[in-house]
């Protein structure tokens, strides 16, 4: 049997908008097992992101259990559950949200540093990560001198750069056009599969989810 490394338990997520209780998520059980890689489903406002963000310890939920690598993250305080995160989690989203003052190589570099990683070692990483998704002459171009699907390469380096055994991403593809989009979404699988990591991908797009391991659907913040 596969080895669970994430699993979430009925977990609930409530927010309050406009004096009214909005429920996102509502006893919301899902397990991966390590190499997985699943398509997280679901109309906009279904509650996909905040399922994405319970399960990389950037929210906490109001119910329920989540497990990383045999961790409970419930008993964790934030300065542990941070810590958890920069080593075991990669996290890519719709849009890039790269740093626009540093080149994509400084892009890769800073979370290493932030990692503890040494300046020189951090950077040979980041030059071999940017190097293997086809950009190694793109290394001192800063976000704004990049395309689009430059843009995201450089944001799923940056996620790989301290090498997490997961993978989160939100909408990957979602502000690209379709055959960039394509071409993001075959470097992600290749790569993801390749380094058998586990990774859990919130998309809209059906022919994308259906090249991953399995499909879950979220309506109304239950999970089928």
């Amino acid at each position: 049997m596969s080895e669970t490394i994430l699993e979430l338990k009925r977990v609930g997520r409530t927010f309050v908008q406009g004096g009214r209780t909005v429920t996102a998520l509502c006893e919301a059980s899902l397990s991966l097992a390590r190499g997985e890689t699943v398509a997280l489903v679901g109309p906009s406002g279904a509650g996909k992101s905040t399922l994405l963000y319970i399960a990389g310890l950037l929210e906490r939920a109001d119910a329920g259990d989540i497990t990383i690598q045999g961790v409970d993250c419930n008993r964790l305080g934030d300065r542990e559950r941070t810590a958890l995160r920069r080593r075991n989690l990669g996290f890519i989203y719709q849009f890039h949200h790269l740093l626009p003052e540093f080149s994509a190589l400084e892009n890769v570099v800073i979370p290493q540093l932030i990692g503890g990683v040494d300046r020189v070692t951090a950077r040979r990483r980041a030059h071999e990560l940017l190097e293997h998704l086809g950009l190694a002459e793109r290394l001192d171009h800063r976000p704004a001198r990049l395309s689009g699907g430059e843009q995201q390469r450089v944001a799923f380096a940056r996620a790989l750069a301290n090498r997490p055994a997961i993978l989160l991403a939100d909408e990957p593809t979602g502000n690209l056009d379709p055959e960039t989009a394509r071409s993001v979404m075959d470097r992600l699988i290749t790569e993801v599969r390749e380094r058998h990591l586990t990774a859990l991908v919130a998309t809209h797009n059906t022919e994308h989810a259906t090249r991953l391991d399995r499909t879950v659907r979220l309506v109304d913040g239950t999970l089928a």
